[in-house]
């Protein structure tokens, strides 16, 4: 005789799925909000009775929907994992034609998750009005899914949707007695599901307990602390290409020594609308057309919480602070109803925290910044939701929109930090400098630990003792004189910064190849400092050989990179001598070069080209002139120079820096000209120019 065994679904399954994949009380909510969405309702009312007495508590959600008759009811609502929704023929609701939102057939467990007792009463358009009763507490007493008694009766006199449809669904004896903060949280998640800056006003969500209004005293709106913003920013991304960028500085009328500014698309033009990111030192492209994504917008406002910022306008700052660290981030909204748990307390998604190590000043953290994405839900099938609600499965569309969003909050924090370093120069503190030696003994002791390569280990302290040699040269030297033009409070965040990712990326256990490949980088930016310092010998020397030395150095990335060069210098013959020192002369070019050939690969410019001429057509001095027929200069020249200033995605924003003070150290200066104060051909009128300053006589 032959058996055919079967799959069975043990009863208390019901229980796991409710409490595993339903995290909090406050997404059980929002599942079942999201139902009346998905019916087509205008209003979804959420009331909450006696919360504190689990056996008294009851939870209504109702809402003005489609409502469901007999079959959908016993087929469908009580159908763990239908994808009913997904095979309807008209995937758009036909009242206010919404995309469905409800997907996996899980989102009704959230009744679970809030209580033992289940009632819902429900009535559809010209049926009767019927009524399913659940006792969670007889999963205990049934072995299989299939034995659990459910209760449906008729009513064909309706009595609770007596003129209408809709959906109502009654919730008794409590899980967990509710508390204030559990209330204060699904107060914020439900006014929360739609965007701040688009609302939907087809569909309203309520939220009473009556009896406890005091639990919701003092919660601020965002409409509240919009008027406190300072940045803004409207984006729309497509394709490879940022189609849409509008940044704006608004300053309150109390800072009278700011004025407004906005940067749009038209002011940008091509110059940073091609998305990229780097990886590996290498420029890969950012394309959102690969996958099924759409169109992306990407819409906030940025503040600024220091204390002296605040004192200009803030009167309630413990409510403001507080509104940022629990509503600040970036949300995600489809067809503007929210995608949850982006944009929630200690979802860090896009990593802030991890891009403000090396720059506090310059990025954004999740605690300043509230913002929205916006996705086509018919557009964006590529990015699927995970089953437990907490974001997208992050598969290879996901991190498409991932480095995208990252390249579009680049280009605000550029733009940004231009803004806010005036509101610190007027109204705000000064940094203070942190301890540089105590890092790098800590750094040591992680090393010792958790590198296990004995020659990787050598190597990395090797880097670590040099890095603290030149930064004890350095700061004496700055001690010393405040003649070498670099701030020594700048030497110290930096290397301090650095030292501090580095510390972290040991102990997440990042390969120790990679900690080695970061040190040597740091060291290399120490030694460059160091040179503003160190004793160097200044003389008259020929520019023309020092030159061909750099390009000697850079050839090889110009051919690996295709660019040419353009050496109209190699044909002078008279007016090559000047003061400097030759390895200042060689770290400033070849900043000069990484630029160009930065910009030269990101523009796609047609035959890139770099010009280098050598020049005493500026009166007491020989000048090296460094020019390239990319896209120019797209942040003003004056700030450029300003460390940690950089439109290049995560750039250190240090060559050009180092380059204005090693020319100040020699007595020199950088200049950036027009075409005809250097007779620079017309092929690099539009791209970047650069002039080094030498002086030919000691004063």
């Amino acid at each position: 005789m032959s058996i055919k065994p079967r799959f069975k679904t043990h009863a208390r399954i019901i229980r796991q799925l409710g409490e595993q994949l339903i995290r909090t009380e406050a997404i059980a909510l929002l599942e079942l909000i999201k139902n009346s969405y998905d019916a087509d309702a205008s209003e979804c009312k959420v009331r909450i009775y006696n919360p504190e007495d689990t056996e008294k508590g009851e939870i209504i959600i109702q809402d003005d929907g489609e409502g469901m008759d007999y079959d959908i009811l016993s087929d469908v609502w009580l159908g763990i994992g239908t994808d009913y929704k997904a095979t309807l023929p008209n995937k758009r609701s036909p009242k206010f034609k919404r995309l469905r939102l409800g997907e996996k057939g899980i989102g009704r467990l959230g009744v679970h998750r809030l209580g033992r007792e289940i009632t819902v009463i429900t009535r559809s358009s010209r049926r009767p009005e019927y009524i399913l009763r659940v006792n969670w507490d007889e999963v205990d007493n049934n072995e299989f899914v299939e034995d659990l008694p459910v209760r449906i009766t008729k009513r064909s006199n309706p009595k609770t949707f007596e003129k209408c449809t809709g959906t109502k669904i009654i919730i008794k004896r409590l899980r967990v007695p509710w508390n204030e903060r559990m209330a204060r949280d699904c107060w914020r998640s439900i006014t929360s599901l739609n965007s701040p800056f688009e609302s939907d006003d087809s569909f309203r969500v309520s939220l009473r307990i009556p009896g406890y209004s005091s639990w919701f005293k003092g919660l601020l709106k965002f409409s509240d602390i919009e008027q406190y913003k300072l940045f803004s920013f409207d984006i729309r991304m497509a394709g490879n290409k940022l189609t849409k960028f509008t940044y704006n500085f608004t300053p309150w009328e109390t800072m009278k020594k700011l004025t407004p500014r906005k940067v749009t698309i038209q002011d940008i033009e091509n110059k940073l609308t091609r998305m990229v990111y780097t990886q590996n030192r290498k420029t890969v492209d950012i394309d959102l057309s690969r996958y099924n994504i759409g169109e992306v917008h990407f819409k906030g406002v940025v503040f600024d919480r220091d204390a002296r910022t605040l004192d200009l306008g803030v009167q309630d700052r413990r409510g403001f602070n507080t509104y940022l660290d629990t509503n600040g981030g970036v949300r995600v909204f489809r067809d503007n109803m929210r995608v949850l748990d982006y944009g929630e307390p200690g979802n860090d998604w896009l990593d802030m925290s991890g891009r403000r190590v090396n720059f506090p000043t310059k990025r954004i953290s999740n605690n300043i910044i509230i913002a929205a994405v916006y996705l086509d839900h018919s557009k964006s099938t590529d990015l699927k939701e995970k089953a437990n609600r907490e974001g997208f499965v992050e598969n290879e569309a996901y991190m498409e929109l991932w480095n995208a969003l990252r390249f579009a909050i680049g280009r605000i924090e550029e733009y940004r930090k231009i803004d806010k370093d005036l509101l610190r120069k007027h109204y705000g503190p000064q940094e203070v400098a942190e301890p540089v030696t105590t890092s790098i003994s800590e750094l040591k002791s992680v090393v010792e630990e958790k590198v296990k390569s004995e020659p990787i280990k050598n190597e990395i302290a090797r880097y670590l003792d040099r890095i603290e040699k030149e930064y004890e040269f350095i700061t004496e030297s700055l001690i010393r004189s405040a003649g070498a033009g670099l701030n020594l409070i700048l030497v110290i965040h930096q290397i301090e910064k650095i030292l501090k990712e580095t510390m972290a990326m040991l102990k997440r256990k990042v390969p120790s190849e990679i900690i080695e490949d970061k040190v040597q980088n740091l060291s290399n930016l120490v030694e460059g400092y160091s040179l503003l310092v160190r004793s160097s010998e200044k003389k008259m020397r020929n520019l023309k050989g020092i030159v061909n030395q750099s390009i000697f150095n850079i050839q090889f990335r110009l051919d690996a990179h295709n660019i040419k060069l353009d050496p109209a210098f190699q044909s002078r013959t008279k007016g090559l001598d000047a003061i400097c020192s030759e390895a200042h002369v060689l770290n400033a070019l070849m900043n000069l070069y990484d630029n160009s050939i930065w910009w030269l690969e990101y523009s796609r410019t047609k035959e890139p080209t770099i010009y280098i001429d050598i020049s005493d057509q500026l009166l007491k001095y020989v000048c090296i002139v460094v020019a390239d027929n990319g896209p120019g200069f797209t942040l003003p020249t004056d700030e450029i120079i300003k460390p940690f200033v950089s439109n290049k995605p995560d750039g250190m924003g240090i060559g050009l820096h180092l380059t204005h003070e090693i020319m100040e150290s020699l007595g020199g200066k950088l200049i950036f000209p027009e075409s005809e104060d250097f007779d620079i051909p017309e092929k690099y009128s539009k791209g970047a120019k650069i002039a080094l300053a030498f002086k030919v006589k000691e004063r």
